[in-house]
């Protein structure tokens, strides 16, 4: 369709303010979640974490929801208490789980090896659905970071939505089903994913639902995003590598860039093209 394939990776971002941080620090946020990572920067109003060290993979995170961040010398467990949990648990009027208190590179890591997706791709959809926060609800009643209604969550067998790994587990599960179900069309799976397989169905691809297409383009664009950073970070470290004698090639084509698709398609879903 002609409006996805107008749809480019964003190459524009300007930093307003970079704020570094030492390595291997925790973002604690104001849900009881916390992410792990090596630095951050502040962009505007967004808070971006750099999950690693060559800043390839990264999460943007709005600031506000930051509550504070603390060293992650004292690793914070699934179902470890510690005085981040306590004095989160006495500034809530409920307070979380212990399941709250996990590591979201460990649960997007996991749920993407075990459903063959690319964790960048699994943090575009968190991101899109909830900002994630693990316990957001939807005017629909839609829940947790990846926004499972609870009649969808039931046919995957979570549980909780509320526990970050039941339901990063369930969403990843599910987007992994819409993919084989059209194909590996990223842009028909997540159309689906956010106004139901019924609707992309009916309508023979992506429904003329602003809010639908408004979703897929945001899911696309953030994740082409990370993609586009982490070459970036592959040639200059290539080019660190190589030898400063190093004869250019004289070859046109050697300049060009390789063209390195962008959204989930293949049985591993690493890779996506650009739409």
């Amino acid at each position: 369709m002609k409006v996805w394939r107008s749809i480019r990776v964003w190459l524009g971002l300007a930093f307003l303010l970079a704020l570094p941080c030492f390595a291997g620090q925790v973002a604690v946020l104001k849900n009881g979640f916390s992410i792990q990572h090596e630095r951050h920067q502040v962009v505007g109003d967004t808070t971006r974490l750099y999950l690693s060290a060559d800043g390839a993979s990264f999460v943007d995170v709005p600031t506000a929801d930051i509550e504070h961040f603390e060293q992650a010398a004292d690793p914070v467990t699934p179902g470890a208490q510690s005085p981040l949990a306590n004095k989160l648990s006495s500034t809530l009027k409920t307070p979380p789980s212990p399941a709250a208190y996990v590591d979201l590179n460990e649960v997007v890591n996991a749920a993407g090896q075990r459903y063959r997706l690319d964790p960048d791709f699994i943090n575009s959809v968190i991101k899109a659905e909830s900002g994630f926060n693990v316990r957001a609800v939807s005017p629909k009643g839609a829940q947790g970071l990846m926004q499972l209604m609870p009649g969808t969550a039931s046919q995957l067998g979570v549980m909780n939505t509320f526990d970050p790994r039941a339901n990063v587990d369930g969403g990843a599960k599910y987007l992994r089903e819409l993919l084989e179900r059209y194909n590996f069309d990223v842009v028909k799976a997540l159309a689906a994913y956010n106004a139901g397989p019924q609707r992309v169905e009916q309508y023979g691809g992506v429904p003329p639902y602003y809010e639908t297409k408004a979703y897929v383009a945001r899911v696309v664009k953030d994740f082409n995003k990370k993609k586009v950073s982490q070459q970036k970070s592959a040639k200059t470290a290539i080019a660190k590598k190589s030898p400063s004698n190093t004869p250019k090639k004289s070859s046109t084509s050697a300049s060009k860039p390789r063209s390195t698709g962008t959204v989930a398609k293949a049985d591993t879903a690493r890779q996506q093209p650009q739409q």
